[in-house]
């Protein structure tokens, strides 16, 4: 799996994100944030280069509940899991590679250290 361009049409509950085995990704932003817009093409190459990473782009906003329970405040947030436990996580990211840091800290078993 690599970078996916839409958003998840149902969001999932803490519980299944919690579930996740292996590596994911989770980005919460909306549609029509310019700061997420403007980030995709960073998103999509740095996730691009580990297609076993996993990646769930959730759509947030007021009284979303999976956005609340991350304490997410900003757009786009990158969470990193390794099996469903927060490793890293990204906010509003300045280029590649600080979402490439943020990658390597997920370890070897998807081939992401240094």
């Amino acid at each position: 799996m690599s970078f996916t361009p839409h958003y998840a049409a149902v969001e999932p509950t803490r519980a299944e994100v919690d579930a996740l085995a292996g590596t994911t990704v989770l980005e919460f932003g909306a549609p029509w944030c310019g700061f997420c817009m403007a980030a995709q093409a960073d998103i999509a190459q740095a996730l691009d280069a580990v297609p076993a990473v996993r990646h769930l782009r959730v759509e947030d906003g007021k009284g979303r509940p999976l956005g609340r329970s991350f304490k997410v405040k900003l757009w786009p947030t990158l969470v990193m899991l390794q099996d469903g436990q927060e490793i890293a996580r990204v906010v509003r990211p300045q280029g590649v590679e600080d979402i490439r840091q943020a990658l390597r800290k997920l370890g070897s078993p998807d081939g992401l250290a240094d």
